[in-house]
This record gives C-alpha cells, structure tokens and sequence, in this order.
C-alpha cells in the first residue's frame, strides 16, 4: 500500500538518503496515483504477489502499509524471500499471524524487522524506562492506556445496498485473506478500522503506540488474562443493537501479565477507548492536563505515579513538581532525528548488517505486543457473542 500512511511511510524512508524506492504495489490507483508521482522511476504493480515473483532478485527491503487484514501475507512473503521488512502496526489482524512473524524473526535472524510504531524510538520512552529503572516510581502493579479514538465509525450495521468497485480499485486483492463479500464505498481509504474482518477497531490503531512503552519499561511479554466491557448502541427504545460485524463505540479491557525481572508481582493493565478516561490522579493540578488530553498513559508505582501523551511523548512524574526535584541520569542511547528517527534507524539497520545494528520495535518485541493487543480484541469480540437458548427464547452472552 502506497497511498495515505503508506504514502508518508515511503517518503521517509526516501527522506534518510539512504533508500531507494525502486518498487510501488498499491490495489488502488486512486491511492498510488501521489507516490507514483513522487517516484516515477520506481515501476508500479497492483498484486505483491507478481511484484515478488517478477522483481525479486532487484530489491531488498520491504515496507508493508495495508489495511491491517492484509499485513502478514506480503510480510511473510518478504522474509522468505531472505528481504527485511516493515510493517505497520499492529503488526498483524490474527494471533495466529502475530506468532508467525515472530518466529520468523527468530529463522531468519539476518533480517532487520521494525513494526511501525513510531513512538518505539522517542526519547520519551527510554525517559520512562530510566526513571523506573532508578527506583523514583518504585515497583509498578497497574498500568491505565486511553484513547479517545475512534475517529471513524463503530458499533453500526454492515450497509445492505450493493455497490460496484470503481474501476481503479481491484476488489478481490484489497480484500486478500478476508471473507468475499460485495464492495461498499464506505470501506476505502480509512473506515475499515472499525470492522472486524479488516481492522482491529482503536485498540489496534492506537494500542501499539499506547502500550510499546509499559512493554519495554517493565519487559512484559504474552499476557496471562484479559476482559473486556463494551459500550452499547441501542437503535430504538430499550432495543440494543447487535452488529457482530462492526468494533463497539468503547470498550474497557483489563489485561494481567505475569511477573518480570522488572517487577515484584503480576501487573495489571487496563485498556479504555471511545473517549473513556481513568480516575484523575490526585496528585495532578486541576488546570493541569492528563495525558494529553484525549490519549495517555499512567503507570502506578509502590513509591509513586508517572504518565505520557501518545507515542510516550511528554514523559511526566507526578506530582509535576518531582520533574524539578529528580534528576536520573541519561544511561539509554538516543535515536537521532527523532521526526524521522524510526525509518531511518530500519533503513541504517538494513545496510549495516546482520546483528550490527539494534532497532526499536523488532518482531520479538512486537509480536507479543501485538498478540496482546488481539487477545484483548478477542474479548470485546466475546462480550456481545449471542448464544440461542436452548428454548428458542432469546439468546445467553457466555462472554460476559
């Protein structure tokens, strides 16, 4: 994918100075039609899988920007083909997928993998990192993330009328591995987020920028348990919807990890989107702003609290006075040109070598947060589950 987050991601893997863009595969010509323009050397296919076939022995790196449904096919395909690659996050739509790469990271240990996630290589980040690594929170046991996305919609019925796909598009390859069903408009370019079949609703879109941070502050890996409760949307009177198609509005998920080297005892780590916030901080000022506003994360330590907007931007101590008073030394290095930091580190990574060269969010790292991610999706997904009874009467929710 070439066009819209593709688009910018392919820029600035042109703007290191240290890539060429050789080839462009987008399904839509629509899409495309700004980075074909921005490299017209580069020769343009709408199928990855004839790109591969054909040009192959003429590249060496992937970057993989799809709708979430179809990343793991053409990222596999890519690391069997011996080329490194870069995928958007979440790195997959399905657990099954998430393990794959992971363990393809770990068979072919040549390859440079980063997940785009920017906020993985931001100074803030390793802020956090440093101050907990120091004692000033003390032990971490609960973690609270928030967005207030979605900004597309959610918790909404599949539309009926049928549609004919314009002919830029190819239909049958945009929807790749996801069920056949008729082409409707409304998909295409960004609303696919919000149905299950294509996207992983906000805990996807927002998940791996929100919770990168509590994974690499405390080295959490494959969460032991997860729940979930979802907003409702009721389309008459006392008449609750159900459309198992679609993300619900919101949802609250809370995730427990076991124990690491980092921490004394299991943590806790709850997920709200659709706008939901957790408790205020007593120790925040009343005009002072949580997160950052609408995003955020807090981390609650046995000797006291610290939070961030999205991306791990703004690292705080709370009280804010405490920023004043700790004084932690720099001991993680620093990703240079933090705007650009995160694709030029993969491309740096790429030419230095084998094991030459570490980059921020390689599939070891975000393949189980990615995995967690769909684990908690699993459980949104489960509590609105229908169940007949047995009766005929009505239905049970066995995920509630």
């Amino acid at each position: 994918g070439v066009g819209g987050k593709g688009e910018s991601d392919i820029a600035m893997f042109a703007k290191s100075g240290k890539a060429r863009i050789a080839y462009l595969c987008d399904v839509d010509d629509r899409r495309a039609a700004n980075s074909r323009k921005a490299f017209p050397q580069a020769k343009y296919y709408k199928d990855w899988r004839k790109m591969f076939e054909k040009e192959h022995k003429h590249f060496d790196a992937v970057s993989v920007s799809t709708p979430d449904h179809n990343h793991a096919m053409p990222a596999m395909g890519a690391m069997q083909l011996g080329k490194h690659v870069y995928v958007q996050k979440p790195l997959t739509h399905d657990i099954f997928e998430a393990r794959a790469l992971t363990n393809a990271a770990k068979r072919y240990p040549k390859l440079v993998t980063q997940m785009g996630n920017q906020g993985a290589s931001n100074d803030g980040v390793r802020q956090l990192m440093e101050w907990y690594d120091a004692g000033t929170i003390g032990d971490v046991h609960t973690i609270y993330c928030w967005t207030d996305r979605p900004v597309w919609p959610q918790g909404i019925a599949w539309p009926t009328t049928k549609q004919t796909p314009p002919p830029e598009l190819d239909w049958d390859l945009w929807l790749g591995t996801a069920p056949q069903r008729d082409y409707v408009d409304h998909l295409i370019p960004f609303n696919w987020r919000g149905w299950w079949d294509y996207g992983t609703g906000a805990l996807g879109d927002m998940g791996c920028h929100l919770l990168e941070a509590p994974f690499r502050v405390l080295d959490l890996q494959y969460a032991n348990t997860v729940q979930a409760s979802v907003g409702s949307v009721y389309v008459d009177e006392f008449k609750r919807g159900y459309f198992p198609d679609s993300c619900p509005p919101s949802s609250h998920v809370t995730l427990t990890f076991p124990k690491t080297a980092k921490t004394k005892q299991d943590i806790t780590v709850h997920w709200m989107d659709g706008g939901i916030q957790p408790e205020r901080p007593d120790e925040l000022g009343a005009n002072e702003l949580f997160g950052d506003g609408g995003n955020g994360m807090l981390f609650i330590g046995t000797k006291g609290k610290m939070m961030a907007s999205t991306y791990a931007e703004d690292p705080r101590l709370l009280p804010l006075s405490r920023n004043q008073e700790v004084n932690v030394p720099k001991t993680l290095a620093r990703v240079p040109g933090q705007a650009n930091g995160h694709y030029s580190q993969w491309v740096e990574a790429c030419l230095a070598g084998p094991g030459k060269m570490k980059v921020s969010s390689p599939f070891e790292l975000a393949g189980p947060l990615t995995e967690a991610l769909l684990m908690a999706n699993l459980a949104i997904r489960g509590y609105d589950l229908q169940k007949p009874k047995a009766d005929g009467k009505g239905f049970d929710y066995p995920g509630r």
